[in-house]
């Protein structure tokens, strides 16, 4: 059982740091989930920056984005450094990387469903959502 409580929730902190890497190397993250965040503001990106007012959107956007993905990428390294054997041998950590990984996944697509239903996204969220689920039942399986 240890082989399938470790395994969802290191596959969740990799997805992680993934992610948040992408975000930070992107030119442009705000096009990683471009019809979904135009369908969300009601315009296209291109009549969005062609507003003089908003000349210098693109950079703060750039500047936003690379802060959220470094963040992503620290979290998604704790979550992996906290789903090694030697930590998750202990019931109380197994315990509270299930709350802490599981209110970050339901959540986090919650949000998704909620404010952002066209996104591509939410298909990485509901298999976030299985991983956390198969390690919360090993977990009760635990021995």
């Amino acid at each position: 059982m240890k082989f399938f409580f470790n395994i969802p929730i290191l596959l969740i902190g990799l997805a992680l740091i993934l992610l948040g890497a992408r975000w930070m190397i992107v030119d442009q993250p705000w096009m990683l989930d471009q019809v979904a965040n135009e369908e969300r503001l009601g315009m296209s990106f291109d009549q969005l920056f062609n507003n003089e007012i908003n000349r210098t959107l693109p950079d703060y956007l750039k500047q936003i984005y690379r802060f959220f993905g470094l963040w992503v990428i620290v979290i998604g390294v704790f979550v992996c450094s906290f789903s090694r054997p030697v930590m998750t041998s202990d019931s109380k950590i197994r315990f509270l990387l299930l709350i802490c990984v599981g209110i970050m996944c339901y959540s986090g697509l919650a949000l998704a469903v909620f404010w952002i239903p066209s996104s591509p996204f939410i298909y990485l969220g509901c298999t976030m959502v299985l991983l956390h689920v198969v390690s919360f039942y090993a977990h009760i399986n635990y021995k």
